[in-house]
């Protein structure tokens, strides 16, 4: 299929371009962006089309919209077919994926470096001149229900869907993703249109590469193909306020053979100041087999096959969260065990070794993540799609060197409040261990 590449004849705007670090940002006079990498020593490029838009930014009645959309776009373009899509970055050993979070979506490929045009010509035009047709949605619809009940029916992730309607009640993020079988349902050609129409707009799109090229030349692709959309003015969202003041608990009994359980509480978001100290504590607590939850409840105890801890930033709240894979005769014990853990590790500070460790392992986790063109891609495009700006190892490490135990501790005790506990657990459970799971929790009543 021949690439329809057009060449822009009418004097352009200037650009603002400026090097931050290692990184080069450049924005267009529509408010696109575009974020780059070079690894001259790489054979491969890794680039993402990011959509500031995702889960979040929904009305009721279309929720799911944002996941819709995205698998849409892989049914095929104004010049391309379905087929074509996935064969001509498939075809040169490339990867194509992409994935719809809270606040974001991101269309993105892998490829030898030498196919760079072909693969964001492909990308590009997804994001801008997807078909969207009825035949398409009423197809991809059962595909969607079907993957809802698939979540549904797999409790590892079920009792994540729980947690997240006890974290943000009411409000978007407390829903899922793919929206509800009813939402669903009822999506139109024209709902998903509409939808693309308002998010998929140049000041929400940042265009983010990694690897074997040059910027100036990434920068002539995007300006060519991105150069007629208009500048619009980006819709909001609605922001979130915590309100929570005493724990709560949400136990869906299910008849399998593991309890499945998490405990969240509210995080911070991305520009946090103590967004560092808070990954340390995560590091500490449940990151790894070297962690205090791994080693007490499943090394020491055999509680668990699985238990660990992870951090989530959103812009304007967060989540800070523990779950597990526990014996279903063991939840109670198992609860009481990781309670103990964020007890102690409010009350006392950590060790030297320990913290020491914490940071070493945080910053060559990330080291490691960067040497990969898609990783670093991932990390270059969330950066700039959050913040709108670049972060480098650098600027890390010299945050990271000015945490000390005591910050831990800190805000250990701020995260780790027992009023904002949020726990649910899904499996085969008895009501005296619903009892006991509400009172370690601190919820009265049956």
């Amino acid at each position: 299929m021949n690439l329809k590449a057009v060449e822009a004849h009418a004097p352009q705007p200037p650009l603002t371009k400026r090097k931050v670090f290692m990184y080069q940002k450049t924005d267009l006079p529509n408010g696109l962006r575009v974020v780059s990498y070079e690894m001259k020593d790489r054979d491969s490029i890794s680039i993402g089309i990011w959509i500031n838009a995702g889960g979040r930014y929904e009305e009721d009645k279309v929720k799911g919209a944002a996941h819709f959309l995205e698998h849409i776009l892989f049914k095929g373009t104004k010049n391309y077919s379905c087929e074509a899509i996935k064969e001509l970055i498939e075809g040169v050993g490339g990867m194509l994926n992409a994935f719809t979070s809270e606040e974001n979506t991101c269309y993105f490929a892998k490829v030898p470096a030498k196919h760079l045009n072909q693969t964001f010509d492909v990308l590009a035009d997804m994001v801008l001149s997807p078909l969207i047709t009825k035949e398409d949605v009423d197809k991809e619809r059962g595909v969607i229900l079907e993957e809802i009940k698939m979540y549904h029916d797999l409790p590892q992730h079920f009792v994540l869907e729980l947690l997240d309607e006890l974290v943000w009640p009411d409000h978007p993020l407390g829903k899922n993703l793919a929206g509800s079988f009813e939402t669903v349902g009822q999506m139109s050609e024209k709902d998903l249109q509409g939808f693309h129409r308002g998010q998929y707009i140049s000041k929400n799109i940042v265009v983010a590469a990694c690897g074997k090229f040059k910027h100036k030349d990434l920068l002539k692709l995007v300006t060519r193909k991105f150069r007629n959309q208009a500048k619009k003015q980006t819709e909001s969202f609605l922001k979130f306020e915590n309100r929570q003041n005493s724990p709560q608990v949400k136990l869906f009994r299910k008849d399998i053979e593991q309890m499945h359980l998490a405990l969240g509480m509210h995080g911070l978001p991305y520009d946090h100041k103590d967004k560092y100290i808070l990954n340390l504590l995560h590091v500490i607590l449940g990151a790894n087999m070297s962690s205090r939850l791994f080693d007490e409840v499943r090394e020491k105890r055999g509680l668990a096959y699985a238990i660990g801890s992870s951090v989530k930033s959103l812009q304007d709240t967060g989540l800070f969260m523990v779950r597990a894979g526990v014996d279903n005769k063991k939840i109670v014990e198992a609860v009481k065990v990781i309670l103990e853990e964020l007890s102690k590790i409010k009350k006392e500070n950590v060790t030297k070794d320990e913290f020491t460790r914490a940071k070493d392992y945080y910053l060559g986790q990330i080291l490691l993540g960067l040497e990969d063109t898609l990783e670093h891609m991932l990390w270059l495009g969330e950066s700039v799609t959050a913040l709108n700006k670049t972060r480098t190892l650098k600027d890390i490490l010299k945050e990271v060197k000015k945490i000390e135990i005591s910050d831990i501790r800190r805000v250990a005790g701020q995260i780790l409040n027992e009023n904002h506990f949020n726990l649910s657990v899904v499996g085969p459970l008895a009501e005296s261990q619903e009892k006991d799971l509400r009172r370690l929790v601190g919820v009265s009543g049956s």
